[in-house]
């Protein structure tokens, strides 16, 4: 580790400490299809498919939720499953072209679930200015998880829910 990785890569987190740089990458997953700048055609079938990873092994389970995290839905892993590598992960949904939040939640073998977004902020703290994109990374290692709202013209954007 160099003077940089000290300085630029580690965050302040709310109590006033600090979170060392490290290279681990925590459990995440995020749904790739559909997601933003895509829309639906239409209410119908459709496969929600993403990827998941995790540092610490191999991915146990995804869990996928159409409502914005009311209710969840386990998908299937697309083998092979291997220790610290990307899985797809699909499952088919019916969207019925009402408003909808797409969100997926990873847990990996040694037990690390994904964490909500109300859960990362309050053990890493919040950007001091909302990020304008979801292309951009609030902080490093931002592993919460990512929702895609619907809207009822099927077109989809990145939500904070």
């Amino acid at each position: 580790m160099s003077f940089f990785e000290s300085k630029t890569y580690s965050q302040i987190l709310p109590n006033g400490k600090m979170w060392l740089f490290h290279f681990t990458q925590e459990v995440k997953s995020f749904i790739t299809q559909p997601s933003f700048g895509h829309a639906l055609q239409g209410p119908g079938f459709y496969e929600i498919s993403g990827i998941a990873y995790s540092g610490n092994g191999r991915i146990a389970k995804v869990m996928v939720s159409a409502d914005g995290g009311k209710s969840w839905a386990q998908a299937a892993l697309q083998d092979p499953v291997q220790p610290k590598a990307f899985t797809r992960f699909r499952m088919p949904w019916r969207w019925d072209g009402q408003p909808a939040i797409l969100q997926s939640r990873a847990s990996d073998e040694a037990g690390n679930v994904q964490p909500t977004r109300a859960e990362f902020v309050a053990a890493r703290g919040q950007t001091e200015k909302p990020v304008p994109t979801p292309l951009a990374f609030p902080n490093q290692h931002y592993n919460s998880i990512t929702s895609w709202g619907i809207d009822s013209k099927g077109e989809i954007k990145h939500v904070y829910a």
